[in-house]
Order: structure tokens, then sequence, then C-alpha cells
């Protein structure tokens, strides 16, 4: 309810920030219109993204705008890659480039191996990771331009999960409202049309958790024949099921419906997440650094 989220004097806060969106970018997207309902984290993602993309700082604007486009095709977000290729040619970014990661310079493809690893699985990154891309040659970063680049890809990792989880659409013009929605492993329909919030993708939702509903009948169905099955074997079982389930995605399954303009930029698709712990497995060492 919008008097939860908006308190006195906020609507007019929000106003002012919308037409400060709309004189210094000339519009007003659909994440500056959702994150409006919270003008004061509006200001400062505001705040942020400014010093990110546009002041001084050891990496030019080009490809910064680059980072970001790899960051978001990592996690197949449409949004966001069409709106940092527009950006990116505003710069003054080489359109070649924008053919796919193997057009980009080596330097920047370097990179590749540590935004996939930021993405889905960050407890894997050690020194060495770090030491290869510092390393003297052709296509290293110097330690300056590697802290802007790592601060990129984790910003725009975390902004893709913002739109997912909002159901954020592309602005008309973007790319004819296709395709900042999440790839959907079990599901080979189209992809969602504008006003479809919940419309197939809905329903495919809908059916995985009955699915799952009536497996936990089952067990517990089971469990009342088998009076010995302890609490704790009942509770593993349902973390079993609950894994095993479709709403489980499995992360060596690539939506084949996703747009070739997004998956140009990522390599070695099929790299996704996996559990960071497991019982009875032992746990990968975690990188610390100060």
């Amino acid at each position: 309810p919008s008097q939860q989220i908006l308190q006195e004097g906020a609507e007019s806060s929000r106003r002012q920030l919308l037409i400060e969106a709309l004189v210094s970018g000339g519009r007003v997207d659909n994440i500056t219109m959702v994150m409006g309902l919270h003008p004061q984290y509006l200001s400062s993602f505001w705040k942020t993204q400014y010093l990110l993309l546009r002041m001084d700082g050891p990496l030019p604007y080009h490809k910064r705008h680059y980072i970001a486009i790899m960051a978001a095709a990592r996690h197949q977000c449409s949004y966001l890659v069409g709106l940092h290729m527009a950006e990116f040619l505003q710069v003054g970014g080489n359109p070649a480039w924008l053919q796919g990661l193997h057009c980009a310079p080596q330097k920047l493809r370097n990179l590749n191996e540590i935004n996939k690893l930021l993405a889905h699985r960050p407890w894997l990154i050690t020194k060495e990771h770090i030491e290869a891309l510092l390393k003297p040659g052709e296509g290293s970063w110097s330690l300056a331009e590697l802290v802007q680049a790592l601060v990129l890809l984790t910003h725009y990792h975390s902004l893709t999960s913002f739109i997912f989880g909002c159901g954020i659409n592309p602005e008309e013009e973007q790319d004819g409202g296709q395709g900042c929605r999440p790839p959907s492993p079990h599901s080979d329909s189209s992809p969602a049309s504008d006003d479809s919030v919940g419309g197939s993708g809905g329903r495919d939702a809908m059916r995985e958790v009955e699915v799952l509903v009536e497996r936990m009948k089952l067990l517990q169905e089971g469990q009342l024949e088998e009076e010995s099955v302890t609490q704790e074997e009942m509770a593993t079982r349902f973390e079993l099921e609950k894994t095993e389930s479709l709403l489980v995605a499995p992360s060596d399954i690539t939506d084949p419906s996703l747009q070739s303009n997004v998956l140009c930029f990522v390599e070695d698709p099929e790299f996704g997440y996996k559990d960071f712990t497991r019982r009875g497995e032992q746990a990968p060492p975690t990188f610390r650094a100060q």
C-alpha cells in the first residue's frame, strides 16, 4: 500500500527525483520508476551509479558500460544489456565490440573468468585469479582499474537480481518490449509479452508449486504409514524433495529463446550456481581479503 511506502512529503521528493532523471538523461527508465517508490533509496542508488559510470576513475566511460554488459549478460538480463549497449555507443564505444565478447579487446576478455565466478560461485575466487589479471603483459590490469571493474561487476550482478525480483519490463523503445524476464529452464514457451505479469510465467510457477505440494502430501501420507520415521528423517526427505523439485532450476540448462544479443557476451554459458555447502561434503575454502 502506498501509505506504507511513501511518508509525508515523500511524494514531492519522488516527483523531484523523477524530474531530475528526465532532465539529466532525457528519459525516466523503469528501474527509476520502481525504485522511486523509496525516494531515499533511489537517491543513494543514483549517487552510486553516477560515481561508478560518470565520475573520474581509471577506466574510460565506454569500458565501464561494456563491463556492465558483461555482468548483466552473465545473468542473462537483456534489459540491462540493451540499456548499456545504448549507453556504450553514446559515449563513443566501438560498435564492433557489440558483436560479442570475442570482438572486444583481450584486456576485457580477461575479465570473463572472474565475472563468471563472481556471478555464480564467488567463494571459488582465489588470489591467483587476481594475480593473473595484474600480471604484466598484454591485456594486464592496473590495481586501480581492476578494483573499479570488480565493483562494476558486482554492482550489476546485484542490480540484475533487483530487476528480476521486481519483474521490471523493458521500455517500449528499448527492444520492442522483449527480454528482461529471467530464463525459465522448464518451459519452451516464447518470452512473455509486456502485460503478462500473471501470464504464462505465472502459470508455470503455479504448476511447479502444485507439483511440489503434491509431493509433500505423498511424503506425509508415507510418514503416517511408517510410524518409525523420525522427525529428522522427514525433514531430510522434505529438503531432498524440494531440492529435486521443479522449483530448483538446474544450472546447466540455457533457455533457447534467449536473444543472441545477450548470449554473444557470455562464454561458458552452462556454468552456473551450485550449493556452497552440502551435507556430508567438505565446504570449499573461502578467500578473505582485507
